[in-house]
């Protein structure tokens, strides 16, 4: 029997959660406080799905998804027509394409066909891939020009030597620049499908009447047939256990010294991974982090910090320490290894553990309060492997 539109699969906290008959995943949250509504798509493919000569492919879509369609020649331009603003950005994990607008259903309306014909009549044109990669080329050259994301990403491919979080985004140039467009568009095809893809509402709109309109524009495109070219795997790549302690440098020209510490942690879907959390906050925070007293305070770095990323597979805890152009980098090393190994002898004590705590509640807070926050949040939650954890 075919399925009598949208299902409902779950309901939390107000969140609403369907499927379409062709495996489209939808989220709704309504709040009828905002004066504007959400759309977020996102489909689940990013940097950590691509292979060799494909690398930056997926960020490459995410520019030439934003030139339109025969009956979208200008999205750009119809967006700020209508009072909003969009933005795409790729991940590991994921590309969303999202657009804020003033909360009117023909607004909504206008936004769901746009991003439904866009998922399969997408130009993704060899003259429009060639104009594109000028602006890739500048990103590009604007993260190789930034040494703290230099380092970053030269830590990233030291800590995954085969897992697909080595790799950054971005991809490599020779990839960039020679990329054949059909490849392009055999990926377009692959990954741009409704079966692979999630749409989220948040804001001011009427559930029944949403629902509709997904149903209507979305609904109407059928799931593709899988088969084994275009079949989408589960990544099943793990990089072995280390065997020591390993180590990256890298020399630019620039003022400001920068070293990091990475360790493995597991996935965003650990019963530990809120315990990873806030230990990343008690670590990295300033003033109150231990860090900041370890190195901000006596003058060896001028900023310190730390980040987790929120990954489906095992993850890094990265802290950071930003040093004066004059700055001691072996003592700036030193004390964050002791500072790190001083764990084990002095844990987090029950003061630093609830500031951690408030300090992650105050930032949900401001999040749930943000209707277009919560539905970009929505969207990272969903590509980590569980929206129910924002």
């Amino acid at each position: 029997l075919a399925q009598d539109g949208p299902e409902l699969v779950t309901e939390v906290e107000g969140i609403g959660e369907y499927r379409l008959e062709n495996g489209m995943k939808v989220l709704l949250m309504p709040d009828s406080s905002r004066p504007t509504t959400t759309v977020n798509v996102t489909y689940f493919v990013g940097s950590k799905h691509e292979s060799y000569g494909e690398t930056g492919m997926a960020h490459l879509l995410e520019h030439l998804v934003f030139m339109g369609t025969p009956d979208h020649t200008d999205i750009k331009k119809e967006i700020s027509e209508r009072g909003g603003f969009a933005n795409g950005t790729t991940w590991w994990e994921r590309t969303n394409y999202f657009q804020t607008l003033p909360s009117e259903v023909e607004n909504l309306e206008w936004a769901l066909r746009m991003e439904a014909d866009r998922m399969v009549n997408s130009f993704i044109s060899a003259e429009d891939l060639e104009s594109e990669m000028t602006v890739v080329r500048n990103e590009f050259e604007i993260g190789e020009n930034n040494p703290f994301r230099v380092l970053l990403q030269r830590v990233m491919a030291t800590a995954y030597e085969w897992h697909g979080y080595g790799r950054s985004t971005i991809g490599a140039r020779a990839d960039l620049e020679n990329v054949p467009i059909e490849r392009l568009q055999r990926f377009y095809r692959t990954y741009y499908q409704p079966d692979n893809a999630m749409v989220i509402i948040s804001g001011k709109f009427e559930t029944d009447r949403a629902l509709a309109l997904v149903e209507q524009y979305f609904g109407a495109i059928p799931a593709p047939e899988r088969t084994l070219d275009n079949k989408l795997w589960d990544t099943y790549t793990r990089d072995p256990y280390q065997d020591g302690p390993r180590e990256v440098s890298v020399r630019r020209s620039g003022s400001v010294p920068t070293l990091m510490a990475a360790y493995h942690v597991p996935s965003a879907l650990h019963d530990d991974f809120a315990a990873v959390e806030a230990l990343s906050f008690v670590l990295g925070d300033s003033p109150s982090g231990r860090l900041h007293k370890a190195l901000v305070e006596p003058g060896i770095a001028s900023q310190v910090g730390s980040i987790v990323f929120r990954l489906p597979e095992p993850s890094l805890l990265l802290v950071y320490a930003n040093l004066p152009e004059d700055g001691d980098l072996d003592k700036a090393r030193q004390i964050t290894l002791d500072t790190l190994a001083d764990l084990e002898a002095n844990p987090p004590t029950e003061d630093e553990v609830a500031r951690a705590v408030a300090s992650l509640t105050s930032d949900m807070e401001r999040t749930l309060n943000d209707s277009s926050r919560v539905g970009i949040g929505l969207s990272e939650w969903a590509a980590a492997g569980d929206w129910r954890m924002l």
